[in-house]
């Protein structure tokens, strides 16, 4: 008996290499079966002399399926830059209606108080303008007395740049936008002097030499006092967007001037009362296609104060972020790490596949071709107008997002099939400039767009 079990022991032994061996066997042909179709990505992913030298992430994703037909990377975290705006869209899309609500007002007698709500649009020079505005505040009978008390916020959000408060891409966020919170200069071929809007800030505009070398205009950062570069006068034409410092005393005096009658600041913890009046605005698609096609930072920031508005009767960011996470975003592969509305912020970090699923629960509430009209579309509209071109015919609708050595684009992919995919291609920290990234980026969604 003793020899027999000797004999067993020894025969184990020597099975279970060719065991393991055959176990081994099955998972490798398991992999190769399963990604047969998407050979070609791995090539152009794990062999890319251009991917190789950063940190990318990609998913692709076919939402007639319900199946994700390949990952690489796809569950780590990317700084997404502007594709933090892709949270930003569907948070709004969730809690906001057709119509921007512009303004919130209350009479009593010969006073009239009104509440910002952090609609972007009242006279921005990228926007249509619906009068209805306008002409109440400039109309009204009454005194106007404007209250921030709802602005819960701070001008800047958490991770951003303050060295940056000169450009026009950080404009401060605040209760009652107006002209964008950028003040606009302008200099055409013919002209003398410079042109200003607002007018009256013509009287802070003194010569000298801007803090930033390749400036034109530069700005004071705590106060309204431009400073422009003597050459300008004489120089070529140009047009300029400096964001102004934002308080409430500033905004009634813009508002004074340009309404032509005053309106003054009721400095009152007031928030608008139960039975205040709602003012509207304009469409909501056209803010969502200015922040989705030309990704602007400013309308991304204050389309989550509207949304917090909207919920709480006061406008914080964090807040409505907050709310977000709990109770629209919950059911994401990976937790948002989700600070701000543009994607300004290095803060924010998200993974390729969680941004694949909230692109999905998009694709399901908004019909296909208001999406597509909304979105950036490869070699016609926005960001990607000169990339991914395809004719007339674009094949990709999508958000780009770009910081110094990082570059992200996710959206929607037709193929030549006629599938509608869904995707996020997310790169960080390369050195060697967008250009070569944008090129592989190109070759690879050409090549899905192609083979499936």
């Amino acid at each position: 008996m003793k020899y027999l079990l000797t004999i067993l022991s020894i025969l184990l032994v020597i099975a279970l290499p060719d065991q393991a061996f055959a176990q081994k066997q099955i998972r490798k042909k398991g992999r190769s079966r399963a990604k047969t179709e998407v050979r070609p990505l791995d090539l152009y992913l794990e062999q890319s002399a251009i991917f190789s030298k950063s940190f990318t992430g990609f998913a692709l994703y076919d939402p007639a399926k319900n199946q994700m037909l390949y990952e690489y990377n796809a569950d780590k975290y990317f700084t997404p830059a502007s594709n933090a705006k892709l949270f930003t869209f569907y948070t709004s899309l969730r809690i906001l209606g057709d119509s921007i609500p512009a303004l919130q007002y209350s009479r009593e007698g010969d006073l009239m108080v009104f509440w910002g709500t952090g609609d972007p649009s009242f006279l921005h020079p990228g926007l249509a303008q619906n009068p209805a505005v306008f002409d109440f505040l400039k109309n009204c009978d009454a005194e106007l007395l404007f209250c921030p008390a709802n602005f819960q916020d701070k001008r800047y959000g958490s991770g951003w740049m303050w060295s940056d408060f000169p450009y026009y891409y950080q404009a401060e966020k605040s209760p009652f936008p107006v002209y964008g919170n950028v003040a606009h200069f302008r200099r055409d071929s013919i002209g003398r002097g410079i042109e200003v809007v607002p007018s009256f800030l013509k009287e802070n505009l003194r010569p000298g030499h801007s803090f930033d070398k390749d400036d034109i205009v530069g700005r004071m950062e705590f106060d309204n006092s431009f400073i422009y570069d003597t050459s300008a006068v004489k120089g070529d034409e140009f047009e300029l967007h400096v964001p102004f410092r934002y308080t409430p005393a500033f905004l009634a005096e813009i508002l004074t001037d340009t309404l032509d009658r005053p309106v003054h600041v009721l400095e009152a913890d007031m928030l608008p009362p139960s039975n205040a009046h709602t003012l509207f605005s304009l469409p909501a698609d056209s803010l969502y296609r200015l922040m989705m096609q030309e990704s602007d930072n400013f309308v991304a920031e204050q389309l989550l104060l509207l949304c917090s508005q909207e919920k709480f009767g006061v406008m914080n960011t964090e807040k409505i972020i907050g709310y977000s996470n709990k109770n629209l975003l919950n059911d994401l592969p990976d937790e948002p790490q989700w600070v701000d509305g543009s994607g300004l912020s290095r803060y924010n970090l998200f993974t390729p596949r969680s941004i694949v699923s909230l692109l999905e629960k998009i694709y399901q509430i908004v019909p296909r071709e208001r999406l597509f009209n909304i979105f950036a579309a490869g070699g016609v509209s926005g960001t990607i107008k000169n990339n991914y071109q395809n004719g007339n015919q674009p094949y990709v609708f999508a958000k780009t997002g770009t910081f110094r050595h990082n570059h992200c684009i996710s959206g929607y992919l037709l193929t030549q099939s006629g599938k509608v995919l869904i995707f996020s291609f997310m790169h960080n920290n390369f050195t060697n400039g967008t250009t070569p990234i944008k090129k592989e980026m190109e070759r690879v969604l050409k090549t899905v767009r192609n083979k499936f």
